[in-house]
């Protein structure tokens, strides 16, 4: 296992753990973390943990074209119950994926320091959200760091139901609209597979990145 030092450092996301850690320790600066993202790394880890940084064997990722918007969500689009925002209430939407109660998952790992990482990223411009409101309620939305050609999610809540899905199908129809290569998921889960979002190996995954 690697473990990083002040300097600015990844080891190549070929020696990672069978899981997919790359390395231990660091910081979560601006700069350590751009150069992660740009490495097909991200953090994740639990509060009471060092920072662990992955870059997991699978990525799950969505190709624009694969994009699935079922009947019943055409409906609710058609239908404008939400209105969709770009990067208004950046600080809200982060503290509501911290706070979102999540099936099977105990706690957060957005730490209270992730939460002003990103918020700094955000005012560099390099993180991004989307909201979703009802009412002018905040119901829904997603964060993550866009990198100009891949935009990189984070985490994504719903207060109400199909919100969040409200939001991703936004984001992807911006991001294929300014001709963005994939919008980056990180790990599979049955909702983003729901939507059009498949696995694909690290090598491919980074040589879209780096491409």
């Amino acid at each position: 296992m690697y473990y990083l030092t002040k300097e600015l450092f990844f080891p190549p996301v070929e020696t990672a753990s069978p899981e997919g850690i790359v390395a231990v320790g660091g910081d979560l600066s601006p700069e350590r973390l751009v150069l992660a993202y740009n490495s097909g790394i991200f953090p994740w880890f639990e509060d009471d943990e060092p920072i662990l940084w992955w870059s997991p064997p699978e990525r799950m990722v969505l190709f624009f074209e694969d994009l699935k918007i079922s009947k019943s969500m055409r409906n609710i689009i058609n239908q404008r119950k939400f209105k969709v925002t770009f990067n208004t209430a950046f600080r809200d939407v982060i503290l509501n994926c911290k706070k979102i109660s999540r099936k099977d998952q105990q706690g957060t790992w957005i730490t209270d320091n992730m939460v002003e990482a990103y918020c700094k990223l955000h005012e560099l411009g390099i993180a991004k959200s989307v909201e979703v409101w009802q009412d002018d309620e905040l119901v829904g939305g997603l964060y993550g760091v866009d990198l100009g050609h891949i935009f990189c999610g984070e985490s994504m809540f719903s207060k109400v139901s199909n919100a969040s899905k409200m939001s991703f199908i936004a984001l992807a129809k911006q991001l294929e609209m300014a001709n963005y290569r994939l919008l980056d998921c990180q790990v599979y889960n049955d909702h983003l597979a729901s939507l059009g979002c498949v696995e694909i190996e690290r090598e491919d995954f980074i040589y879209l990145l780096k491409s």
